[in-house]
């Protein structure tokens, strides 16, 4: 039997994390989207990460992003076309994690699959009228200061339910849930209180119907506290240290433009 790499290991490691974490709950861990961080990430190592199955890849720059799916787009598409793929995705699910500002837009969507990132009104009609350029309508995660930390990006969560009726009142733009980031402490208990204060605002939308069906998805956790994100009803997790190594938390970089 061929010795496993150390991604592969970590990312086993991973998944079953995930898996005991969904348990707790009484969740399916299928719910779950891992979205790999590749920040700190060397472009061998996601490579590998796509050649083990991984269909979805963060990046909090809206420069690094568009580089590097350039580059592995094509890389996918030469595979395929070589039929040598295996268990590579068919297609890359690019996913824009960190803070974006608005003259970065346009160059952001012809790569992106899912902003998670969206927190005002002036970034969202920004959006809106570009992805109405591109005939295109953007799937797009409201970011919420779930920790209410005054440093951090994201709405404020009692004006949350507010702008999230008039992002969904925008034509180029597909609400589909909220993301945040817990405070970067040790403290579990304010770590739980984040996420679950994310949650409430998440079934509060769902409750007013703003979103619809596509209201699905609630981005929180990374690589130091993704379990009890899960836990407390994430549907996707943002994991790049765990996985890649570098040294570097996944919440460094998030804040950056």
């Amino acid at each position: 039997m061929a010795k496993r790499s150390p991604l592969a290991e970590k990312l086993d490691e991973v998944k079953d994390r995930i898996a005991r974490a969904c348990e707790k709950r009484k969740r399916d861990p299928a719910e779950v989207t891992l979205v790999a961080v590749t920040k700190t990430a060397a472009p061998e190592q996601i490579r590998e990460i796509l050649s083990l199955g991984i269909a979805d890849l963060g990046e909090s720059r809206v420069q690094q992003l568009t580089q590097r799916a350039g580059q592995l787009n094509e890389f996918v598409a030469r595979r395929q076309i070589h039929g040598d793929a295996g268990t590579m995705p068919d297609k890359i699910r690019w996913h824009m994690i960190g803070h974006l500002q608005r003259n970065k837009v346009k160059s952001l969507l012809p790569f992106v699959h899912l902003i998670h990132s969206i927190d005002s009104l002036r970034l969202a009609e920004e959006l809106d009228a570009q992805a109405d350029k591109a005939g295109r309508k953007i799937p797009i995660l409201l970011q919420v200061n779930g920790s209410e930390e005054p440093q951090k990006h994201g709405v404020a969560i009692g004006a949350a339910v507010h702008l999230a009726e008039q992002i969904d009142s925008m034509p180029g733009l597909q609400l589909t849930g909220l993301m945040t980031m817990a405070a970067h402490e040790t403290d579990p208990v304010k770590i739980r209180q984040a996420f679950s204060r994310t949650r409430e605002v998440f079934e509060e939308l769902k409750w007013n119907k703003i979103g619809g069906a596509s209201l699905r998805h609630i981005s929180m956790g990374m690589s130091d506290d993704f379990e009890v994100a899960i836990e407390e009803g994430a549907t996707m997790v943002r994991i790049g240290s765990t996985l890649f190594g570098g040294g570097v938390q996944d919440h460094e970089g998030l804040e950056e433009a």
